[in-house]
C-alpha cells in the first residue's frame, strides 16, 4: 500500500529530467499519473516506466503555454482516471539574457511558461475541485488535495542573466500563497518547490556537445559554463548538486498526508544552498 493509492496525479513537463522523477516517484507511491510533454516519444517512456512501477499513468501531449492545454490537462485525468488530487507545475526552461538584451519575446516567454500556464490549469481544475470537495464535505468525507509549484532559488533571490525567468519563478510564490488562501476552505495543499542547482540537461556544463531545447519553432541553448558550476558547488553546503530523484522528493513531501496541514509555504530544495 501506498501513501498516494488512489490519487491521480497531473505532471506538466514530465517526459524527462525532474517532471519524470517525480512522476515516477509519486507512481512509486501508487498514484495515477497523467504525463505532458512537448515530445510524445518521451512521453511514453515516462508512461511506459510508470506501468512497470506497478501503476497507471497516460499522456497529454502538448505546450502547457496553448491556451487549451489547461482544460485539456484536466479532461484527460477526469476521463481516464476519473478525478484530479494532486497538481504539479513544473514544465519550465531558462532562456537567459542580461537585460539589455533581452528582447520582449524573451521576457515574455518566461512569463508565458512558469506563470501563464500554471494559471491556466489551475483555473481548469477548479471547477472540478470545487465540486468534488462540496460534495465530500457533504457527505462527511475528509480528501484532502494538492498543488505543487515548481519554483526556483533565482525566483527567490534573483539570478543575473535571468531577468526573465526570476520573474515567472517569483510569480508562481505570489500564486501560491494566494490560491492557498481561496482553496483552503477546500482541503487543498497549496505549496511551492524551489530547486537550487540539480543536475539536468538544462545544468550541464556548457562545450561542443551542448544540449539544445526545442521549444515550439525556437532553438534554446542549454547549459552552464563549468566554471560557474565549480563556483555553486563550492558555495553549496553539502558540496554538489542535487539528482533529479533528490528534487522529486522534496515535491512528494508536500504531497503526502504528513503535509495536509501545510499550506502556502515555499520549500527549498538546494542542499543548504541560501543566497
Amino acid at each position: 500500500m501506498g501513501k498516494l493509492d488512489g490519487k491521480v496525479a497531473l505532471v506538466t513537463g514530465s517526459g524527462r529530467g525532474i517532471g519524470q522523477a517525480i512522476a515516477l516517484k509519486l507512481a512509486s507511491e501508487g498514484a495515477r499519473v497523467v504525463v505532458n510533454d512537448l515530445d510524445e516519444a518521451v512521453a511514453g517512456e515516462t508512461v511506459g516506466a510508470v506501468e512497470k512501477l506497478g501503476s497507471k499513468a497516460v499522456a497529454c501531449v502538448g505546450d502547457v503555454t496553448a491556451k487549451d492545454f489547461g482544460s485539456r490537462f484536466v479532461d484527460t485525468a477526469v476521463s481516464n482516471f476519473g478525478g484530479v488530487d494532486i497538481i504539479v507545475n513544473n514544465a519550465g526552461y531558462p532562456w537567459d539574457a542580461v537585460i539589455q538584451k533581452m528582447t520582449d519575446e524573451q521576457f515574455e516567454a518566461m512569463l508565458e511558461i512558469h506563470t501563464m500556464a500554471p494559471f491556466r490549469i489551475l483555473r481548469a481544475a477548479s471547477d472540478f475541485i470545487r465540486t468534488a470537495a462540496k460534495a465530500e464535505k457533504a457527505a462527511g468525507q475528509e480528501v484532502y488535495r494538492k498543488v505543487v509549484n515548481i519554483s526556483s532559488i533565482a525566483g527567490l533571490y534573483g539570478n543575473a542573466g535571468q531577468m526573465g525567468y526570476a520573474a515567472g519563478k517569483s510569480a508562481l510564490v505570489g500564486m501560491t500563497r494566494t490560491l492557498a488562501k481561496e482553496w483552503g476552505r477546500y482541503n487543498v495543499n497549496v505549496n511551492c518547490v524551489a530547486f537550487g542547482y540539480i543536475k539536468t540537461r538544462m545544468t550541464e556544463p556548457l562545450g561542443d556537445d551542448q544540449s539544445v531545447a526545442q521549444i515550439g519553432n525556437r532553438a534554446v541553448n542549454m547549459g552552464v559554463h563549468p566554471d560557474m558550476l565549480k563556483a555553486m558547488n563550492q558555495m553549496i553546503p553539502m558540496g554538489r548538486g542535487g539528482t533529479p530523484e533528490e528534487a522529486a522528493g522534496a515535491v512528494y513531501l508536500m504531497c503526502s498526508p504528513e503535509a495536509n496541514y501545510i499550506s502556502g509555504q515555499v520549500l527549498l530544495a538546494s542542499g543548504g544552498l541560501i543566497m
